[in-house]
């Protein structure tokens, strides 16, 4: 086992892979990459809880399109513990077009397109914080050992 203290990082099944059944194999590929589900939930989205959480996009064309795809039905919120668990988790992931992602990635098995790319994760330590504060409270999350 490395040295390199476990971290936590956000991580969301989108309702593109929730909603066909794709959830079991996102979880069994994150966990066959070494995570340890810290914190998990079932939730759907209100336009205000997606707005705010995606607020960082605001000015972005696609934020009204990420809104709405966000709260078309339940997305699964993940707590994920790993060493260097962010930059780990988005090379697990891969890039966001499935088109461009790596073999055996999760986009790359799991997305439709760009805009349904099955998986949401967190793109820094810091960012990871809030995000998982957003989903979870300390109470919710499992500690390591």
């Amino acid at each position: 086992m490395s040295d390199e203290p476990r971290t936590m990082t956000l991580a969301i099944i989108k309702p593109d892979a929730f909603g066909s059944g794709k959830a079991g194999a996102v979880l069994s590929t994150l966990e066959d990459a070494g995570f340890r589900i810290r914190g998990s939930r079932v939730v759907h989205l209100s336009d205000a809880a997606a707005g705010a959480f995606y607020a960082v996009h605001h000015e972005r064309p696609f934020f009204g399109s990420l809104v709405e795809f966000m709260t078309s039905g339940p997305c699964m919120p993940l707590a994920l513990e790993h060493e260097r668990a962010v930059p780990y988790l988005r090379e697990v992931i891969g890039a966001t077009d499935p088109a461009e992602a790596e073999p055996g990635t999760v986009r790359a098995l799991y997305a439709e397109s760009k805009e349904r790319n099955a998986i949401h994760a967190s793109d820094s330590d810091e960012n990871a914080r809030v995000e998982l504060g957003f989903f979870f409270g300390n109470v919710d999350l499992i500690a390591g050992r």
